[in-house]
Order: C-alpha cells, then sequence, then structure tokens
C-alpha cells in the first residue's frame, strides 16, 4: 500500500501552526510609560518624589535637610554620591528649591563639588533678621573613610565648613573652614547635624545659632559624643557648645521655657535626650526616651508656637528597622509623645522637618519600596492629622 507522507506532512504542519495560532494571543505594541524616568532639562521637578537614585549623574541621594527662608521658599538639601551609595568617595552638596509650598521645585543646584572628595552632613539655619541662610558642612578626603580617620591613619581628617546665601538659595558663598574653632584635634570623625539648626528666641540667648553636631575620638576608646556649635554674631565666628557622651546624629529643639533638647541616635533601641538651661553650653546628663523607639538612625525634632500654643514635633523611622516613617506630636516639651501619624509604612531612613505654615509640617525623608535608598520625598502633613 502506498503511503502519500509528503501529504501527510503537509497536513500535520498546517494542524500544528493552526493550534498555535490559536492560542496565541495578539501581541500588542507598547504604550507609554506611565512612569517615565523624568526629563533632565525639565525646569521643575514634582513633588513628592524629588530626589531619585540612578539620576542626574548619581548612584544615589542621601542625609535629607530642609529649611524655610524668610520669603517662604523652601530649600531641600542632599548628598549627590556619585559612585556608590557609601559615606566616602566622591560627594557632591546639592539642593533643589521650592517657591510654591512644596509642590514643585527647582532644577538641581551645585552648593558644594570638591572633585573626588566628600562634601556633605548639611545643616541650614535661616536669619529671620536678615534672611541669610547659612549653611554648616563637613569634608574629607575621598579616599579616606570613617574607619581610617577614627584610626588616625588617613591621609587627612574631618574638617567643617560655614558657606551662607543672600538670595534666597540661589547661590552659595565658596566654604569657609571653621575645624579650628569648632573641633578639637583629638576627635576623628565629626558631623554637622544632619538637620536644621535653630535660632534661639528668648533671653538671654536670643539670636543665638544653635547647629547639633557629633563626634568620635580618635584611638583605641573611641568613645562618641553629640554637641551642639553656635554663634553669637550671626554666624560670623563659632564656637565648640557643650556635648554629651555615648550619642551620635543628633537633634535640637528650644522649650517653652527656654532650655533646650538635645534629642540623640545612639546604640540602644530608644532615643536619647539631654537638656541644657544655658544656650547649649553644657547638658544634663542623657537618659533614654522610652516613647521613641528607634532603629539606631539620625531623627529630626522641631518646636512650634502659634496661638500660645507650644508644640514639638518629631520625625524618625519608628521601628528596630529602617522601616515605618512617622511624625509626633508633643504637647509638653516631649514629656509625652501621645500623637503619631505614619507618613510611610516602608523602607525609611533619614528625615528632617520643617513648618510650612502654622497647620502644616513638611518632611523631606528618605524611603523606597526595597531599601530606604531609592528617592527622597518631600511631603506635607496637616498637623490636626498627627493624633
Amino acid at each position: 500500500m502506498r503511503t502519500d507522507y509528503p501529504f501527510m506532512l503537509i497536513l500535520l504542519g498546517l494542524m500544528i501552526f493552526t493550534a498555535c495560532t490559536a492560542d496565541t494571543p495578539p501581541i500588542d505594541k507598547p504604550g507609554p510609560d506611565p512612569n517615565p524616568d523624568p526629563d533632565p532639562e525639565e525646569t521643575v521637578v514634582m513633588a513628592p518624589d524629588i530626589f531619585r537614585a540612578a539620576t542626574e549623574g548619581y548612584s544615589c541621594f542621601r542625609i535629607p535637610a530642609v529649611s524655610r527662608t524668610r520669603n517662604n521658599t523652601l530649600l531641600a538639601f542632599a548628598e549627590g554620591r556619585k559612585r556608590n551609595c557609601k559615606d566616602e568617595g566622591d560627594i557632591d552638596l546639592v539642593l533643589r528649591r521650592s517657591v510654591d509650598n512644596g509642590k514643585t521645585w527647582s532644577p538641581l543646584i551645585m552648593v558644594w563639588d570638591d572633585g573626588g572628595n566628600t562634601c556633605g552632613n548639611p545643616s541650614p539655619v535661616v536669619d529671620p533678621e536678615t534672611g541669610r541662610i547659612h549653611l554648616l558642612m563637613t569634608w574629607n578626603l575621598g579616599e579616606d573613610n570613617i574607619g581610617a580617620i577614627n584610626a588616625g591613619t588617613s591621609t587627612d581628617t574631618r574638617r567643617v565648613f560655614h558657606s551662607w546665601s543672600d538670595d534666597d538659595g540661589l547661590t552659595w558663598t565658596n566654604p569657609k573652614e571653621i575645624t579650628s574653632s569648632v573641633k578639637d584635634p583629638s576627635w576623628g570623625w565629626y558631623a554637622t547635624g544632619p538637620c536644621h539648626g535653630i535660632v534661639l528666641t528668648k533671653e538671654p540667648y536670643r539670636g543665638r545659632m544653635v547647629i547639633p553636631c557629633d563626634y568620635i575620638e580618635v584611638g583605641t576608646g573611641r568613645k562618641q559624643y553629640s554637641h551642639v556649635i553656635y554663634s553669637d554674631d550671626k554666624g560670623e565666628t563659632w564656637h565648640m557648645g557643650g556635648k554629651s557622651l555615648g550619642g551620635n546624629e543628633s537633634t535640637v529643639a528650644e522649650l517653652s521655657d527656654g532650655r533646650l533638647v538635645l534629642n540623640m541616635r545612639n546604640s540602644s533601641p530608644y532615643r536619647t535626650v539631654a537638656f541644657s538651661s544655658d544656650g547649649g553650653a553644657s547638658w544634663s546628663p542623657s537618659r533614654q526616651d522610652y516613647a521613641l523607639i528607634d532603629p539606631t538612625c539620625q531623627a529630626s525634632i522641631l518646636n512650634h508656637t502659634t496661638g500660645g500654643e507650644h508644640l514639638l514635633f518629631f520625625s524618625n523611622a519608628a521601628s528596630s528597622k529602617r522601616v515605618n516613617m512617622t511624625l509626633k506630636r508633643s504637647y509638653d516639651n516631649g514629656t509625652t509623645w501621645p500623637a503619631s501619624y505614619v507618613v510611610h509604612s516602608g523602607p525609611s531612613a533619614y528625615s528632617d522637618i520643617v513648618m510650612v505654615s502654622d497647620s502644616e509640617v513638611g518632611i523631606l525623608y528618605e524611603r523606597g519600596v526595597n531599601n530606604p535608598y531609592e528617592k527622597i520625598s518631600f511631603e506635607k502633613i496637616n498637623k490636626e492629622r498627627i493624633k
């Protein structure tokens, strides 16, 4: 019996083709990306994500600080880290401005680029009388790291600088070194802020500018301290204030009775606090604040008085891990913190806060989906939502 193999092969091929085409859906042409990367030539950046990793020539942006100028312009500072997200290497200090209460933000403004060296730890403070914006910063050689600096084996050391702006943050003076006035030679690692500084409003220290800082001693003991530096002449000269043993990155606020509170990162699972009755020249022994859980991370504290009501606001990643960015409110100078609001429940780390108006708190903070360092975002929260 003759078998027609060519015919059978053709028939089989047609059957396979028909089956495949019947089960395979048509391929649609890709539509526009609903979340495209921003054009680097755009004139504005939309809130909330105003710094994003792997954009504008930077591997990531970290270490936010925020302030509001006398003209009600918001200034958002950050470190632009070139090669990676580590704390050393080629790091620039950059800025965006907002003139519409945080809705839109300017293109990136370079505050300080020193080649391959590390420029960072922004701590801004605004003179309410002159409008001048002062910025305290730190610097080290890009080749040096925190371990070598603290061991005393680095090529150079950590240095402290001061710059200012008289045009609402558009341009900045060349940084002026003030290391010899605010840092002892026996200290290794040193950090200004990172967060806003304050201007005292009550006598006898009215007008004093206070910047929270921290340092680590050089050598085998390597004790670490939180401390402040201050200026009584509108930023012309800067001086060392008091210190608190065991603290790390810190944030400072003026209380309703004129005392200062220094709120500190440390190695425990809670924030520690110390108090000063002499404008920051000395501090009480520190104690833990068990209402403020903390994952050993930076945080921010802010005082605000309106209508005779004195409030403290506080922001941090309120968890044992770097997640759960939370705003808290205190009505009694930080003795208790009964009100809170979760801004972002996911990965989050450093933050700074500012009053956008008498009723709104602005928060500039690190956040992401997979890790806290994917972006730096700005959001406004009505204070009545913190409850």
